[in-house]
């Protein structure tokens, strides 16, 4: 009861909206005051996006300071920041703001500000402590956005280094919270929210080649059965034209509106508001529809199933956009739309076999995703150990190399350093490569062109698909756009994004012809391992500068090139797809370019090659034999090649291998004693520790062979080893005949094996043994023609059971020989002792 005077005597009572989410609203707030994490878990519509930071906003713990909430969707951002602010009876600007990417609404006022999730991270290389912000918000966490990733984490470590007081509270409806809970240390509260009842059913599954028209099909019969609105789920703008074109046709008294990014704001609000005449709506959604927005009247959900995602490959360090199957935690959220408001309907258009298959969540984008912009903000930031940082989800080893390659190309990065230039690029807002390539454009008085190639390069193809990959086809019509005013909603985009690029050098737009070389040039600096060079003989394939083989269609305008700079490329595993390039004035590279020496070992010709190259990346301009070079490089060139064909240049005779395996059975048999990890393949990759000091008269293949590998190897042991390598696995037994018989051991540690002549043998009683007595070798023992006849590792038993049988036998084929009837007294002999 005190609780709620409290709230009646101030401005906003948050128990004046019937949202579920208020039922917890004073849980929120008791363990906040107490603890600086929290999770909560809540439903779609139950108001945890909007109801519950506005009842946050007067906590004491705050002291005045900003509440900073993270939307992953632009349009989602400028949404709830207007559905918060009417709320309380204000405009957006005021208590509550939001700043999207090129454009924001704040004042003095703001207190809480919604935002995208890129833009925290460059807020604190501002300010590193987010010293006016007291709580940051993750909403819809479950999308595990990269840059909601890469907020978390650096707000995690400003709370444990920094500021202790910073709180961090995580909203989301169907990730596995509990879980997210043990990682980050943090209690969850539960919304049950007013989720109402929504039936799922699953009905004919869709061609994954023609998913709008099928989805498009499978819509038809149920508007005849259902009343009130419906929100169609498919993977892609292509995908909703398809199905918009079907469903204008055969359901004219209807309204088929499509939602995806690319619309612009006044098109998204159609599909989200009420129909003005109050017409059905059929609204063909891409995921943006999946979270946050409330679109209101729908009573029926038919999702596709499918979505696409872009996918970055770090084997071709391209990106590509991938058509996949959705998640079960994907599905929930969808079919979730039906039942926002009254109970409602959700059509899978999948079989319940395939839910059972589909992965329980979504996979992080950070797993995913180029990391190149990730790797220049730590940089920045200071972490040279990105992994080291406290994750979710670790990103992968070799994306960040990847990344960090990427940076040494474009001067962002030298020897893993952020450089001057590197922290240049990082002030704009944009890609890496974009803000190098405008860095560049700026220092050549290009800017205006700059700014348009950022532009175009940002947004989706303004022209048709069969209008040539030309990039300066699309600078020409954005510059008639903006010289005629022609309403093209694509270039008008794209406009509207040079527009926020010029303003933010200064300038101001020009819609002069283009040159198309100063085009290439621009992406070149962009895009340098994507500098292309026609291939000879090859019309229309392209030798790129990052070593990969791509090509155009033979009847386009850039086809006959000599030189591309590649903007857009798909990343297939034969022969890549060019849909994006200019043209290149090959003089124009010459910053370009890079001479190398070049030493390696060419096996098929059988010695050392060395020569200068004249270099772009892959793409080989000329060479020139080398008469002088230094030595050390010589050197490295010879372990290179033993690295990469070592098992074939040097002699891995029979006792070189017994010596590896030696040490591979003490290796697996006593793992506390430090032996090396011996292979063929390790011991190739680790050569310049061990081989080095031996190549230095190495001039040709036959040379390799020259060398003892068994006693390097052995010296390369310690004295301590040596001995202990002898005493533990010695290379032969003494066996009672007087003769030391070599044991053959095996890889990875499987049991040696001891190959003697039986009559060797007489007189032993027990199996002989390795490792300190540990290990009892396999024996087989051989007739005095040296022919198996009998395996064993009981010898004792085989004396008293075994020897029996094989003397018949050995009796009759060897008969001038000696076969004692007592085994254990008679006399070993090691050669051809005959019957007397």
């Amino acid at each position: 009861m005190a609780f709620l005077f409290l709230w009646s005597m101030s401005k906003f009572n948050p128990f004046s909206f019937d949202l579920p989410v208020a039922e917890i609203i004073p849980q929120v707030q008791s363990h906040l005051d107490q603890n600086n994490s929290l999770i909560i878990q809540a439903p779609p519509g139950a108001g945890k996006s909007t109801l519950l930071p506005l009842a946050l906003l007067d906590e004491p713990w705050l002291e005045g300071k900003k509440i900073i909430m993270l939307e992953p969707r632009r349009l989602a951002t400028k949404s709830i920041a207007t559905r918060m602010a009417d709320m309380l009876g204000e405009k957006v600007g005021e208590t509550i703001g939001y700043r999207i990417r090129f454009e924001s609404a704040i004042s003095q006022k703001t207190r809480l500000e919604v935002i995208t999730e890129g833009i925290l991270t460059r807020m604190m290389h501002s300010d590193n402590e987010l010293k006016d912000v007291g709580l940051v918000i993750f909403d819809e966490f479950h999308e595990r956005n990269l840059h909601s990733e890469v907020a978390l984490a650096l707000c995690r470590e400003v709370q444990q280094v920094l500021r202790p007081d910073l709180r961090i509270l995580l909203m989301s409806a169907t990730i596995d919270a509990d879980q997210l809970g043990q990682l980050l240390e943090s209690q969850v509260i539960h919304s049950l929210g007013r989720q109402y009842p929504v039936e799922v059913n699953y009905l004919t599954e869709v061609d994954e080649y023609a998913i709008g028209e099928d989805t498009a099909r499978q819509i038809l019969p149920l508007t005849r059965k259902h009343q009130g609105d419906f929100l169609v789920f498919l993977p892609g703008q292509g995908e909703i034209k398809k199905a918009e074109s079907i469903l204008k046709r055969a359901l004219p008294e209807d309204a088929i509106v499509p939602l995806y990014g690319q619309l612009n704001p006044s098109e998204q609000q159609r599909a989200i508001l009420p129909h003005p005449s109050g017409k059905r709506k059929i609204v063909l959604s891409t995921d943006i529809a999946e979270t946050s927005l409330t679109i209101e009247g729908v009573k029926v959900v038919v999702d596709s199933g499918f979505a696409k995602s872009n996918r970055f490959d770090p084997r071709s360090g391209l990106s590509r956009l991938v058509l996949h199957r959705i998640s079960k935690d994907s599905a929930d959220q969808r079919s979730g739309r039906a039942g926002r408001l009254t109970s409602g309907h959700s059509y899978r258009l999948w079989s319940k076999a395939t839910q059972a298959q589909l992965s329980e969540y979504r996979t992080p984008e950070l797993l995913e995703a180029d990391l190149t912009g990730l790797v220049l903000d730590m940089k920045v930031w200071g972490k040279e150990d990105i992994r080291s940082m406290v994750w979710l989800t670790p990103p992968p080893a070799g994306t960040l190399v990847l990344a960090e390659k990427t940076l040494e190309s474009i001067d962002a990065l030298e020897n893993g350093k952020i450089t001057s230039h590197g922290k240049a690029i990082h002030g704009l807002p944009c890609h890496p490569r974009i803000a190098h390539m405008l860095l560049f454009a700026k220092q050549n008085n290009q800017l205006e062109l700059g700014t348009d190639i950022a532009a175009i390069l940002e947004e989706r193809d303004p022209l048709p698909p069969d209008s040539g990959v030309d990039l300066n086809l699309r600078i020409e019509a954005l510059r008639r756009f903006r010289s005629r005013g022609a309403s093209i909603a694509r270039i008008k985009k794209i406009e509207k994004i040079a527009g926020q690029y010029r303003r933010m050098f200064g300038i101001e737009p020009k819609n002069d012809p283009v040159d198309p070389w100063a085009t290439g040039l621009l992406l070149a600096y962009a895009y340098p391992e994507r500098i292309a060079a026609a291939r000879p003989g090859n019309n229309a394939q392209f030798q790129l500068s990052n070593g990969k083989i791509a090509q155009i269609g033979h009847k386009d305008d850039l086809a006959y090139e000599s030189w591309l700079a590649v903007a857009h490329v798909d990343a297939r595993e034969d022969m890549g797809k060019i849909w994006l390039a200019a043209p290149l004035n090959p003089k124009d590279l010459a910053p370009m370019l890079k001479t190398k020496e070049v030493l390696e070992w060419d096996r098929k010709k059988g010695g050392l090659i060395a020569h200068s190259e004249i270099r772009i990346g892959a793409i080989l301009l000329g060479t020139r034999p080398l008469q002088k070079f230094d030595k050390s490089l010589a050197k490295q060139a010879i372990l290179e090649a033993i690295q990469e064909e070592g098992q074939f240049l040097l002699d891995w005779n029979e006792d070189v291998m017994q010596l590896i395996f030696r040490v591979q059975s003490l290796n697996k048999w006593n793992p506390d004693q430090n032996w090396p990890d011996w292979s063929v393949e390790s011991l190739c990759q680790t050569s310049p520790e061990w081989l080095e000091p031996y190549l230095e008269n190495i001039s040709k293949n036959e040379d390799f062979k020259k060398l003892n590998l068994s006693q390097i190897l052995l010296h390369h042991l310690s004295f301590e080893q040596q001995q202990l390598l002898e005493t533990l696995a010695p290379a032969k037994i003494h066996v009672p005949s007087g003769s030391q018989i070599k044991l053959e051991y095996k890889e990875d540690g499987a049991t040696p094996l001891l190959s003697v002549r039986l009559q060797e043998l007489f007189g032993l009683l027990d199996t002989p043994k390795v490792n300190q007595g540990n290990v009892p070798v396999l024996i087989e023992m051989l007739s005095p023609g040296f022919k198996p006849v009998q395996l064993t590792q009981d010898l004792r038993s085989f004396w008293t059971n075994g020897y029996f049988e094989v003397k018949k036998e050995l009796k009759r084929r060897y008969p001038k020989h000696e076969w004692p009837e007592n085994p254990l007294t008679a006399e070993a002999i090691r050669g051809v002792k005959k019957r007397t």
